[in-house]
């Protein structure tokens, strides 16, 4: 074997025993999501410049989206997002709405959607993005168990990311968690409105979120409601709606029948 080869050997075993060993830590650049418990758990909030994973079931496939909506918001920074879907989540799941997204609090102006054929196409798709640095995140949505995205897949995508400073977010959906090199992993559920008067039933996206790996700090499971308007997330509220104050030049409702019944 040449010294050449050694060489770059050993520089890529050093490489990969660094993102084993949790050596490589992104402390200076850390973007907190707003919960106060998931953010203590993170060490000061989400690592950018690393993988993240996100799992759940075909079922939960609108929440588990609204989830990395939320956080690919948080982690861009005013820069593009660049999301790469596999066909046949669109067929499963239906198109991104980009309205929607509005709402969340995306601006879709800055997100690009990429249709891969096929789960290779894919990963070379997220692969190559993640290697420019004028992006803020990646988004790579899978569908299903996928024997292409192995461990050697994984940390592919994680020393481009570690390079460029991008973040990349994977979307699994229908799938099983195996080994990989992500910073974190989470499966989730949507989270049920808390009890209250039909007018309120209507608030702010609930999320169950259980954090299922963590390489540099405990794991947990919360509750985590999507501010639209802060773009970020919170703990629960009781009430997900506000309730309005009543105009200063009106007068009190209550009062106001006290004084029929007097009558």
């Amino acid at each position: 074997m040449s010294g050449a080869r050694t060489s770059a050997l050993a520089a890529l075993r050093g490489q990969i025993e660094r993102i084993e060993t949790a050596e490589v830590v992104h402390h200076r650049d850390r973007v907190a999501l707003g919960h106060r418990e998931a953010d203590s758990a993170l060490k000061g909030g989400l690592a950018r410049a690393a993988i993240h994973e996100v799992f759940c079931e075909g079922r939960q496939g609108a929440a588990a989206t609204g989830f990395v909506t939320g956080l690919a918001g948080r982690v861009t920074a005013r820069k593009p997002l660049l999301w790469v879907r596999q066909d046949f989540s669109e067929i499963e799941t239906g198109a991104l709405s980009m309205s929607g997204l509005t709402e969340i609090g995306l601006d879709p102006r800055r997100m690009v959607m990429v249709r891969a054929a096929d789960v290779e196409s894919a990963l070379r798709t997220a692969a190559d993005a993640l290697a420019c640095d004028a992006l803020g995140a990646i988004v790579l949505e899978l569908w299903g168990e996928t024997r292409q995205f192995d461990l050697v897949a994984s940390r592919k995508l994680t020393l481009a990311a570690q390079s460029s400073g991008v973040t990349g977010l994977l979307l699994r959906m229908a799938a099983q968690p195996l080994p990989s090199t992500a910073e974190t992993r989470w499966m989730l559920r949507a989270a049920h409105s808390p009890p209250g008067a039909m007018w309120s039933a209507w608030g702010a996206p609930r999320f169950d979120a259980e954090l299922l790996r963590n390489r540099h700090g405990p794991c947990g499971r919360w509750i985590m409601e999507w501010k639209c308007d802060e773009c970020q997330f919170s703990e629960s509220s009781a009430y997900p709606q506000p309730v309005a104050a009543a105009p200063a030049h009106r007068s009190d409702p209550a009062v106001l029948r006290q004084r029929r019944t007097a009558r």
